[in-house]
């Protein structure tokens, strides 16, 4: 399942991110990025298909990850839905 929702707070202030109108708004640089990709793994020997199915496995393990990071009086929270 595609993550829905991103959820990014730093001190105080918490911002909440829709996956889907954000793909879609970029999803031509999408094109570019995937195609510029896979044009680095054919010149490094890398399989395209392996690396495709690699980013699909973990973009799918994102939802309900949960990342809190916190340095004295700064804070970051990075919550995926």
């Amino acid at each position: 399942m595609m993550p829905q929702l991103v959820t990014v707070g730093y001190r105080r202030t918490r911002v909440w991110i829709p996956v889907l109108p954000v793909v879609l708004v970029l999803s031509p640089l999408l094109l570019f990025a995937v195609i510029g990709g896979l044009v680095a793994c054919r010149v490094a020997g890398i399989s395209p298909l392996g690396t495709l199915r690699g980013v699909g496995r973990f973009l799918c393990a994102l939802p309900g990850t949960r990342i809190e990071i916190a340095d004295g009086e700064h804070a970051l929270l990075l919550s995926v839905r």
